[in-house]
């Protein structure tokens, strides 16, 4: 997530209350999650085992738990809880706001869209030409839509990235202040939920086709042209690659890569990054060719047990 404009080390340490080791003057325009910072950015962590990972990422800004010698070129925003300062700056350049109807008047929508009854659009949405939203569809803040897509009923756009963090009185939410981008000739069935990112954007690429009851997680992007069938849930931080296959009931794992041209076949248990251009079936899933091999050899099991069994 991008500011704005541009502030100062200072004016962020002043917003969190913290201490902060740099020039005041030292600029900063975003903030993000480790996977999808850049230079200028603001990144949290509060875990020795991640310190190395966010100090010599991409992020010039660190918000940290332990005063650290501090990287050359960098600045370090010292805090007793990251977690919860993170959220702070989430607040505030991305607070929550109210909407006085179904659509807001914020929102931006393009020529010959087809808007149906009882459709929710939130603050800041743009949705591009030639679109149609069915009934019942809700579109929360800042989502983008481009031209040519259609949303089936009772969809959800840009719910909260399901991230908790444990605590001795329970979880606490990292609260989500990302958006839900889909590009042009998208169509999304009925009954999908689509998480915004934490702090990026989940993306649903070019042409892409995705059935009803389909799960994605918060920061997931999906390439172009791909076809994914009911009932599939894609946790956080996936990458899909253009033209992938995904069948019903697939589930994935968060951080993995499904690589270009791949079919995941029905009910895969997908929890490794798979290889381009390959067909993967099971749970967990492996490479079909392979798990075919497998199911053969199981299946003459009872025979060589008869046929030791009469050797003895």
């Amino acid at each position: 997530m991008k500011f704005p404009q541009k502030h100062t080390l200072q004016q962020i340490a002043t917003i969190i209350s913290c201490e902060f080791v740099g020039d005041p003057d030292f600029p900063v325009y975003g903030m993000n999650e480790i996977h999808v910072v850049t230079e200028g950015d603001i990144v949290f962590v509060d875990h020795p085992k991640y310190y190395e990972k966010a100090l010599n990422s991409a992020a010039t800004v660190i918000l940290i738990n332990k005063k650290v010698p501090c990287p050359e070129g960098k600045a370090l925003l010292i805090s007793g809880d990251p977690f919860k300062d993170f959220n702070k700056l989430t607040d505030y350049f991305r607070p929550f706001e109210t909407v006085s109807g179904p659509i807001s008047e914020t929102s931006k929508i393009g020529k010959n869209t087809v808007v149906q009854p009882n459709v929710f659009i939130g603050n800041h949405v743009q949705i591009g030409d030639n679109c149609l939203i069915h009934s019942n569809v809700s579109i929360y803040d800042h989502t983008i839509i481009g031209n040519n897509v259609i949303i089936h009923a009772g969809t959800v756009l840009g719910s909260d990235a399901f991230y908790f963090q444990s605590r001795p009185h329970g979880f606490d939410k990292l609260k989500s202040g990302g958006r839900v981008v889909i590009d042009d000739n998208v169509e999304i069935g009925a009954l999908c939920a689509i998480d915004k990112g934490v702090s990026g954007d989940t993306f649903i690429g070019e042409g892409s086709k995705l059935d009803n009851l389909i799960q994605i997680g918060h920061d997931t992007i999906i390439g172009k042209n791909c076809l994914i069938a009911s009932q599939v849930g894609i946790a956080g931080c996936v990458i899909i690659e253009d033209n992938v296959t995904v069948w019903g009931q697939v589930g994935m794992r968060s951080d993995i890569i499904v690589r270009k041209g791949g079919v995941l076949m029905g009910k895969a248990g997908i929890t490794k990054s798979t290889k381009a251009d390959t067909t993967y079936t099971g749970n967990p899933a492996m490479e079909a060719r392979l798990k075919l091999k497998e199911y053969a050899a199981i299946k003459k099991l009872p025979e060589l047990i008869e046929h030791l069994n009469k050797s003895k």
